[in-house]
């Protein structure tokens, strides 16, 4: 009786002393499935030591991302207020730049500068700077410089071309930036922003554009 009493107390020995060596080892050791799917490797057990920190290049670069990003937020909610547009935060940030610097050059039949510009030389002009797009002179020429588009597909960049009734001459081009809106030059209060959806304009519009 007691040898089986001295047998049984080694054997709670030996396992109390296994269980100390192994309990710290497993405090460090997690299983594969523990992680999400699209992290477990082949092997069943990952340690700390597979996962290993980020460089400081790896900082360096997340922080240049993240600022990039905060001066894009910032770019398109400065234009969006001062242009009275709803922005997505991916239109051409020079054509938002250079239309917004023509905003309020008056109206001039003939004119292509900051001067005076009518509606064509507005249109030139911009595209030229933003695009390196040379565009006929005329509305009515330009169109056949570029794509017939859909109302319904246009896009920021594409030229918006109005009529005044079916089968009368192409007489006025605009510049579409978003939402409905366009930039151009008018005859009753120079480089402007309207929407197609008011009433003149949805009335008299022809077609969308696209050279670029």
């Amino acid at each position: 009786m007691m040898k089986s009493y001295i047998l049984t107390a080694l054997a709670l020995s030996a396992s109390l002393i296994s269980f100390l060596y192994e309990a710290p080892e497993a405090s460090n050791t997690f299983k594969a499935t523990d992680l999400p799917s699209s992290s477990v490797a082949l092997n069943p057990l990952l340690t700390v030591a597979d996962f290993p920190s980020p460089t400081p290049a790896d900082l360096a670069k997340e922080v240049k991302e993240n600022d990039l990003t905060y001066k894009d937020s910032l770019f398109y909610s400065y234009y969006a207020q001062s242009l009275g547009l709803k922005l997505e935060y991916i239109e051409d940030k020079e054509l938002l730049e250079t239309v917004s610097e023509w905003i309020g050059t008056p109206y001039r039949a003939g004119g292509t500068s900051r001067r005076g510009a009518d509606c064509s030389g507005f249109v030139t002009r911009v595209y030229k700077t933003v695009y390196g797009i040379t565009l006929s002179r005329s509305s009515r020429s330009m169109f056949h410089d570029v794509d017939r588009v859909a109302k319904s597909e246009l896009e920021t960049g594409d030229l918006v071309v109005f009529r005044r009734g079916p089968g009368k001459p192409m007489y006025h081009v605009g510049i579409y930036l978003n939402d409905g809106k366009f930039s151009h030059s008018a005859s009753n209060g120079g480089v402007m922003i309207n929407s197609l959806r008011s009433p003149y304009y949805k009335k008299n519009f022809y077609a969308g554009g696209r050279a670029i």
